[in-house]
């Protein structure tokens, strides 16, 4: 993965009128197989003699390039002329609010459906009822999920109570009821065959990462070297979700395989790099995970968001507090952190069912 990385130069073009990234990369079977692998859209072209993938947030990511400012320009042309101004406005507003490209673009592409759907009527003139009737035809024309649901509900709100400051509008308009499904969870056995399978150092570091500290993919993938306090055994966690920071204490039992690593790999900014100074992507941490999963032979439908849910089961196993738990998560409400007393394995493996005691 590093010699791909280290090998290959992107740039930013159009090709048969669409945004593209060209790929060039060394001539063998080695790349074009890891690029195809990753990227099945990848296609090369005879006349430049060079791969392109379409010019999307998630191939930017992958392929270590900084990704470009949402602008919108794609959704102008579906839009009634009147409703121009008010998407410009909303799209500054989330600027203005420091919100990230990615949510940005969630949040645009959102409102301008509700723009598609009033047409040539002005948005700034619409009603709780008219919001309300295209809501209730998402759910029942559409058939959105409750998720699709939630995503829309907050990027219309985001617009009547940040654009426009009409903070009351909502105030009628229901929430659809969410499913209230559980955390993916992996055994300590399990977690052991992960680290079992994993015979590379560097991979093997990124999973113990992610499980020994509880982080989510994009923290782990935003460690800095300065951020590992090994007088303190603290990890400084920067600008996480939410734009918090927090500390979470380092394993001891990593620190030595720590050490070994960084002598071998030499980051230079980066905890986990793919060439120097550019942080490794968290579609490559999330590939590893996948990797190192089918080695270890584990059948569940676990992803690596699962490392935290498992840190955070078993420390509660352990008899963790659960408001210490909360803190180290990073979770703004304790109610967040509770959804791990459902699966713990403490309480229910006290519990004898009524058919063992026939």
């Amino acid at each position: 993965m590093n010699e791909f990385f280290l090998n290959i130069k992107v740039y930013v073009g159009e090709h048969r009128n669409k945004n593209v990234l060209w790929v060039r990369m060394p001539n063998n079977q080695l790349f074009k197989n890891f690029l195809k692998t990753n990227i099945s859209t990848a296609r090369w072209s005879n006349t430049y003699k060079c791969w392109y993938v379409i010019d999307s947030f998630a191939n930017r990511n992958f392929l270590q390039i900084e990704q470009k400012k949402y602008d919108g320009k794609s959704l102008y042309a579906k839009i009634a002329p009147i409703n121009h101004l008010e998407l410009k406005r909303y799209i500054e507003q989330l600027r203005l609010k420091a919100y990230s490209e990615s949510t940005i673009k969630t949040y645009t592409i959102e409102f301008a459906q509700w723009l598609y759907a009033l047409k040539d009527f002005p948005v700034l003139n619409s009603n709780s009822e008219q919001l309300r009737s295209y809501l209730l035809f998402c759910i029942t024309e559409l058939k959105l999920s409750e998720n699709q649901i939630h995503s829309r509900l907050n990027a219309l709100k985001f617009y009547y109570e940040k654009v426009l400051m009409q903070e009351s509008f909502f105030f009628d308009i229901p929430r659809p009821k969410k499913t209230s499904s559980l955390p993916k969870v992996l055994s300590t056995n399990e977690i052991r065959r992960l680290f079992e399978v994993t015979t590379n150092l560097k991979h093997l570091m990124i999973l113990k990462m992610g499980y020994g500290l509880g982080l989510r993919v994009s923290e782990i993938a935003a460690l800095k070297i300065l951020n590992i306090d090994s007088n303190r055994m603290l990890v400084h966690v920067q600008n996480a979700k939410g734009k918090k920071d927090r500390y979470v204490p380092l394993p001891r039992t990593i620190l030595d395989d720590l050490r070994l690593y960084y002598k071998q790999f030499k980051p230079q900014l980066y905890l986990f790099e793919t060439k120097p100074k550019n942080a490794i992507s968290t579609r490559s941490i999330q590939l590893i995970f996948t990797s190192a999963k089918e080695k270890a032979n584990i059948k569940k439908t676990v992803g690596v968001h699962g490392l935290r849910h498992s840190y955070a089961t078993h420390l509660l196993e352990y008899g963790t507090d659960m408001s210490i738990i909360q803190k180290l998560l990073g979770h703004n409400s304790v109610k967040t952190t509770n959804v791990y007393a459902k699966v713990t394995n403490t309480i229910f493996s006290k519990i004898k069912s009524p058919l063992d005691e026939l």
